[in-house]
């Protein structure tokens, strides 16, 4: 997952518009909406700032993969203990759904393609034969 879809995902995650995000970082709507859909490179400054915003270290934002999306969104510190609660939003989860159904659909595709194999495999020991 490239950076600026970690941030707009970690963005809808926090509930936070676009427009309160840019507004928290000083900058335009558009130019923040602009580092969301990779239009404009960040700098470490910037990634610094939003990787605050969303209360984590940089390193983390930088290393993000779906399990650890999942920790970071499931886990609270209420000073009280750590508790655990899924606060996934809707937009993670598609997107997981997504990324099974094209993995459950590349193996149809392996299976298919194999019978093929054999089916030809088939044909050509039938021409033998005749």
């Amino acid at each position: 997952m490239a950076v600026h879809e970690k941030i707009r995902l970690f963005r809808k995650a926090k509930g936070l518009t676009l427009e309160e995000v840019a507004h928290q970082l000083d900058m335009s709507t558009n130019g923040y909406g602009d580092i969301e859909r990779g239009v404009t490179d960040i700098n470490l400054s910037r990634l610094e700032q939003i990787a605050g915003l969303f209360g984590m270290e940089l390193s983390e934002l930088m290393d993000l993969n779906e399990k650890n999306v999942f920790n970071f969104l499931g886990t609270e510190n209420t000073g009280i203990g750590t508790q655990n609660h899924c606060t996934i939003n809707q937009d993670l989860s598609e997107l997981l759904q997504l990324k099974f159904q094209l993995e459950k659909q590349q193996l149809i595709i392996d299976q298919q393609t194999q019978e093929v194999i054999y089916l030809k495999e088939i044909i050509a020991l039938m021409k033998k034969e005749s």
